[in-house]
């Protein structure tokens, strides 16, 4: 089921000299890993801070094990790179709240696993690994080609959970917290406690606690999910937030005249400046002004930058910076977010469009194709998806359709890890649903057929940045095939079919020309603009390496 490294790298340099060197910009083929999801590579940093089991079982919303060595394992494996991916999006790694807080209709103990929840900026979380297994990471990941990107939060920080509010001694807890269960958990926090300012403090964030400013109504100010929600566009300078200073481990030290904002950029620039991280998936955009994402992308570009002067045989080359937003409900369109430190904003108007027949998905290709070509309008991109960790998944019976859909669209594509594997759905809890999107993945029972062609379309993709910038042109709607043509590369593409059929070409390739199916790696000739091949399910055609 797997080749060898040595092999699939000489066929991969031998293919993409057709279509000369290629902007990762140009082509983002981005893998999500839901780290503590994807691979347990080292089991002794399972239960870092007391994290333990919920002892109502399930065990939906802990922590399951999973960690940067595992993604480090996976590396090592060549998994990523068989998958013609060219960037790794990982969860958070930095330190999230120790304990949990009620998830669902007080259904589950939800831990902050998923990275959304901070506690300090400044640190590695334990149950994701220490510094130096990142660091190993990062610099394996480069050495393949590969970027890193990390999720990270601007509007807010995690909850006051019991545990971390009881080890950081913020004194608002009422005796006997220590065996607080699902129905009872709120009952020991006091809520009307004016030390709740030894938490973050209300310089820092609105909170609606005593002394704390309440959320506002726009976008920018609320509060979602109950979060506190970060005082990004004061221009009040701060110290370090209370319940940093009592923290013996956090690398945060205090800034003259700094901001909350300044602290926020300064903090996540800081991971770029010395592990060399390569961009950025920003979570909830809409809630953060644009100077904060302006601000925070200038940081970044700088300090990848000084990265990559001072690591020269680490770097994979001299792109600058990548930004990808998450805005809820964004659309292939170009927007004010573009123009607010964003290359590409996530794409929210493909995942159900890719369930569609090839007539209906042909019409998605024709309209993203347009507006994301050439044209007196400005340069942006998207990130499809057809699965995501706060939808769900693609039906798992079309999967192989779902991921032609997706591995041959215009723009940037994210697989969610599983999707190339036939990963399972995992509990969905009432209230919570987007839980079951989060299962451990299927190291077990992978689906050999479904990764095979995951691995091939991967591949081909990579190869060839014409089906992401190139124009579109229909070829024939039975079966359906299409091409896709740039300056310097052309591919044309069948992505269900069986058995002898004929391909007209002219305009795409010239008579004479030698093509390869790179799905079956079987050589045509074109003679009189067509071709013929014989499908084995799907046709990827490129031309031959000389």
């Amino acid at each position: 089921m797997r080749r060898s490294l040595t092999t699939l790298a000489a066929l991969l340099l031998s293919a993409s000299a057709q279509a000369g060197s290629v902007s990762f910009a140009d082509n983002p083929i981005v893998y999500f890993a839901v780290t503590d999801r994807f691979a347990n590579g080292n089991p002794g940093n399972d239960h870092s801070y007391g994290r333990a089991a919920d002892p109502q079982g399930g065990d939906v919303g802990t922590f399951h094990g999973g960690d940067i060595a595992g993604i480090t394992q996976q590396l090592k494996a060549g998994y990523f790179k068989e998958l013609g991916v060219n960037a790794l999006w990982i969860t958070a790694p930095y330190e999230q709240i120790h304990g949990w807080v009620v998830g669902g209709k007080q259904q589950f103990q939800h831990y902050a696993y998923h990275g959304y929840w901070a506690l300090d900026y400044t640190t590695m979380d334990a149950n994701m690994g220490t510094r130096e297994e990142l660091r190993e990471m990062i610099d394996l990941a480069h050495a393949q080609g590969i970027r890193v990107l990390f999720d990270v939060v601007l509007n807010h920080p995690g909850y006051a959970d019991l545990r971390t509010l009881a080890e950081y001694k913020v004194p608002v807890l009422w005796p006997g917290h220590e065996k607080a269960v699902l129905r009872d958990y709120h009952s020991f926090i006091d809520y009307n406690n004016f030390a709740f300012a030894q938490w973050w403090g209300p310089d820092w964030v609105r909170a609606g606690l005593p002394g704390y400013p309440d959320g506002g109504k726009d976008d920018y100010t609320m509060q979602l999910a109950y979060l506190p929600d970060f005082r990004t566009e004061s221009g009040k300078a701060v110290g370090l937030p209370p319940i940093l200073q009592r923290k013996s481990d956090t690398r945060a030290v205090a800034l003259p005249d700094a901001t909350v904002r300044t602290y926020l950029v300064h903090w996540l620039a800081d991971w770029v400046r010395e592990f060399g991280v390569d961009g950025f998936r920003a979570d909830t955009v809409k809630h953060v002004e644009p100077a904060s994402w302006l601000a925070l992308r200038a940081a970044a570009t700088d300090a990848l930058k000084d990265w990559k002067a001072r690591h020269p045989q680490q770097k994979i080359d001299d792109a600058p910076f990548w930004m990808t937003g998450e805005a809820w409900g964004h659309g292939p369109e170009h927007s004010s977010w573009h123009d607010a430190g964003f290359d590409s904003m996530i794409n929210f108007d493909f995942q159900n469009r890719a369930n569609g027949d090839w007539k209906s998905i042909d019409g998605v290709y024709r309209q993203y194709a347009g507006l994301l070509g050439k044209g007196p309008g400005p340069r942006y991109d998207i990130l499809s998806y057809i699965s995501s960790h706060d939808t769900s998944l693609f039906p798992r019976d079309r999967l192989k359709h779902g991921l032609s859909a997706l591995l041959l669209a215009p723009g940037g594509v994210q697989l969610f890890y599983g999707d190339e594997s036939a990963r399972q759905p995992g509990a969905a809890p009432i209230g919570d649903e987007q839980q079951a999107t989060r299962s451990d993945m299927n190291w077990s029972s992978l689906d050999a057929a479904t990764l095979a062609h995951a691995r091939k379309l991967g591949q081909f993709r990579l190869r060839h940045p014409a089906l992401a910038r190139g124009e579109h042109r229909l070829i024939d709607e039975q079966p359906y095939a299409f091409a896709r043509v740039m300056d310097g590369d052309a591919v044309i593409a069948v992505p269900e079919a069986q058995g002898a059929i004929t391909l007209k070409v002219h305009g795409v390739f010239a008579d004479g020309a030698l093509l390869r199916d790179a799905y079956t790696n079987h050589t045509c000739l074109v003679k009189n603009g067509a071709v013929a091949v014989n499908a084995a399910g799907t046709v990827l055609l490129e031309k031959a390496a000389p």
